[in-house]
């Protein structure tokens, strides 16, 4: 099976790093070169356009920022649409609005091109260590046909529904984990003004009910103050853009979801746009005029 690659970013890299390690033919594409010659000397070969992805795949994978970039690569200028041939499958594991999701399928299958929508869940340690959760939608068929596949770079996949579907759980996956991170740090935060040491709370209670992955793969960051991004603030608030157009959409109401947008963007305007989500303990920090790294120094 010959397998395209387009997008080789903080996720999309590790991803297919794991792809040619289990002696799969990878073909990539990346504006960035860099990350194109890293996959090259993993033993991937290299295209200058998605177009020539195409031409050469059986499968093609994207894994791009946002809804703008996965339409441009497919019906843009030397696009995927330009390479299509008969056979030929997207798998979009791009977390998008689901709307645009099915856009992009409507504009595949006049070529004749099949697309599972499969956003993931799991971060660059999910990514590196090939444990992502895959959600995924559409066909029966190109789910059972790729989902050993996906298994290389997953630990679970799993099929939600029609085209679409895979991005509509991924929204509700995001909201989930907005609010936890909010929880997590309110929380902290708490603890550390009534003279509690954090790191203490943090090792209290996660064996307990309120222990999770975003405590174990978080805390350590905010107790810290380090934000090298694992997951952007600026990807976590487009899905929750994203995720309160959907629910507006059907009439389902955000409310939780809404509030910790306006956090992020609070401090996405106070330099943390493209820090780790993780960041968003600074939105705490700054009302108790406190930080939790003091506590290491």
């Amino acid at each position: 099976m010959r397998i395209g690659f387009i997008g080789l970013g903080i996720m999309g890299k590790p991803m297919a790093i794991n792809l040619v390690h289990a002696d799969y033919e990878l073909v990539v594409f990346n504006r960035s070169p860099q990350a194109v010659a890293a996959l090259v000397a993993e033993g991937a070969r290299a295209a200058n356009s998605p177009q020539q992805v195409a031409e050469q795949a059986d499968v093609v994978l994207t894994m791009l920022p946002k809804g703008p970039d996965v339409l441009s690569v497919v019906e843009g200028e030397r696009g995927l649409l330009a390479g299509a041939h008969a056979g030929l499958t997207l798998i979009d594991m791009s977390s998008i609005a689901p709307g645009v999701s099915q856009q992009i399928g409507g504009l595949l299958e006049e070529q004749g091109v099949g697309m599972l929508d499969a956003p993931v869940s799991g971060g660059e340690p999910g990514a590196i260590d090939g444990t992502l959760a895959f959600m995924v939608g559409g066909p029966q068929d190109l789910f059972d046909r790729y989902r050993d596949v996906l298994g290389v770079m997953g630990s679970s996949v799993t099929r939600v529904g029609e085209l679409g579907a895979g991005n509509t759980a991924k929204l509700a996956n995001q909201v989930i984990v907005a609010v936890n991170i909010a929880a997590l740090s309110e929380a902290l935060v708490l603890a550390h003004q009534a003279g509690v040491d954090p790191r203490g709370v943090v090792d209290a209670i996660r064996g307990g009910l309120a222990g999770s992955k975003v405590l174990e793969q978080k805390a350590e960051k905010m107790l810290t103050d380090e934000f090298a991004p694992g997951f952007r603030i600026d990807l976590h608030t487009k899905d929750l853009n994203n995720a309160l157009e959907t629910a507006h959409s059907v009439g389902a109401a955000l409310p939780l979801a809404a509030a910790v947008r306006e956090m992020m963007t609070a401090i996405s305007n106070d330099g943390h746009l493209r820090d780790d989500h993780s960041s968003l303990l600074a939105y705490y920090e700054r009302l108790a005029g406190t930080a939790l790294a003091d506590l290491a120094e």
